[in-house]
């Protein structure tokens, strides 16, 4: 458990982070297309185990087609499979969106909640997904821990936690609150274009001062010494 000093220091380093990642990536921003809560929700539940790219091309026709909550909740099983198919898993999204869609209707007047404890109890829907459609759809302060904000803040040593929820606990104690759903932006862009999860561009990094690089194997230590590697049946 950090110390008061110890996060008035993850806190400053934090200042300084969000306002150099400002400077670099001002175009941040949620790259799920959409114009209303319901149509973040269904492309939220959509982007599982698959690209925001990919889930813009579906969302773009699906969201033409259906308008309303109860328009899903009343497709039959099927036709939604097919339509929502590029997506991958696409049999346990189909039926995820008409259990949610069906709550809405019978719980919500086929509105979308801005509460995160009846978010939380839709079908489909966990605590990252309600946080992010609380910070993106309602305005409201929120920490949706994605992959890139989970390994960003891994990486700087801002939480030693795996678990998102722990993670969540740990920005939104450094993290300035009217700051939460844009500083989320900017690991996001960061991750895709600098902190990739595979080979992360720490040489061109703006922030790499700020960062302890936690869990970074240097291309050094990735590449065997010269000379270190023997053919089998040579002398020892």
């Amino acid at each position: 458990m950090s110390t008061h000093k110890e996060e008035e220091k993850l806190r400053a380093r934090v200042r300084e982070i969000i306002t150099i990642l400002e400077r670099t990536h001002p175009d941040a921003r949620l790259a799920l297309e959409f114009s209303n809560p319901l149509e973040l929700l269904v492309a939220l539940i959509l982007a599982a185990q698959c690209t925001d790219e990919r889930v813009n091309q579906v969302t773009r026709s699906l969201f033409k087609k259906y308008r309303t909550a109860r328009a899903y909740a009343e497709t039959p099983q099927e036709v939604l499979e097919a339509e929502i198919k590029t997506t991958g898993f696409y049999r346990a999204k189909a039926k995820s969106i008409r259990a949610c869609c069906k709550e809405l209707v019978s719980r919500f007047d086929g509105n979308v909640p801005d509460a995160l404890e009846q978010l939380v109890g839709l079908p489909g829907v966990g605590r990252k997904t309600a946080n992010i459609l609380l910070g993106n759809a309602f305005g409201k302060p929120a920490i949706g821990v994605d992959t890139h904000v989970m390994r960003l803040s891994q990486r700087m040593g801002l939480t030693r936690h795996k678990d998102p929820d722990r993670i969540e606990q740990d920005l939104s104690r450094i993290v300035p609150e009217h700051t939460w759903v844009r500083f989320c932006h900017l690991l996001q862009f960061h991750g895709r274009r600098i902190c990739t999860a595979r080979s992360p561009q720490c040489s061109s990094c703006p922030i790499t001062t700020l960062c302890p690089r936690v869990g970074i194997v240097s291309q050094q230590e990735r590449s065997p010494r010269r000379g270190s590697t023997r053919k089998k049946g040579e002398d020892q």
